[in-house]
């Protein structure tokens, strides 16, 4: 007598089947992280140039090099073309100029300062400005340029 199979009769339960569940997945996809990514480079490269300091003005062109960046931000005093004096981003009265100066200059590490002025600026302003930062108690002046201008030899320094 053999053992015989017996196919869909019974209680009708189902026995020993189970329901086959897909593999796991073993890749990573990387396109949502692409997307996130490249949005993120987007956000950045908008808000980077909004970081500098914020007075417009067209600074002269030299063939000067750029000098090795600093630990702590510059102290930058920006001459515009219509006259106003500004520390960083904030406007200043010319007589408020030196004090102020002085009072942000003892809480800081470094005592370099930087002066901005507008290409269109005579020169004698700026020297004017100079000399009371000098007479200040500030003598390391730092006078900021673009780079990319002409070299005594007639040459461009963008080439």
């Amino acid at each position: 007598m053999g053992a015989g199979v017996i196919k869909g009769g019974g209680s009708g339960k189902r026995r020993g089947r189970r329901r086959a569940r897909p593999a796991a997945m073993a890749e990573i996809n990387v396109t949502p992280f692409v997307d996130v990514m490249l949005v993120l480079l987007i956000i950045f490269m908008v808000a980077a140039p909004l970081l500098t300091v914020g007075v417009p003005v067209e600074l002269p062109k030299t063939a000067a090099q750029a000098l090795p960046h600093e630990q702590e931000e510059p102290l930058t005093i920006t001459l515009t073309p219509d006259g106003l004096v500004t520390i960083q981003t904030t406007e200043v009265d010319e007589a408020e100029l030196i004090p102020r100066l002085q009072g942000i200059a003892a809480e800081r590490a470094d005592d370099k300062v930087f002066l901005r002025a507008d290409g269109s600026i005579p020169y004698a302003r700026v020297v004017e400005v100079m000399g009371a930062l000098n007479a200040g108690g500030f003598s390391n002046i730092g006078l900021v340029t673009d780079t990319g201008g002409r070299r005594l030899d007639g040459t461009d320094a963008g080439n």
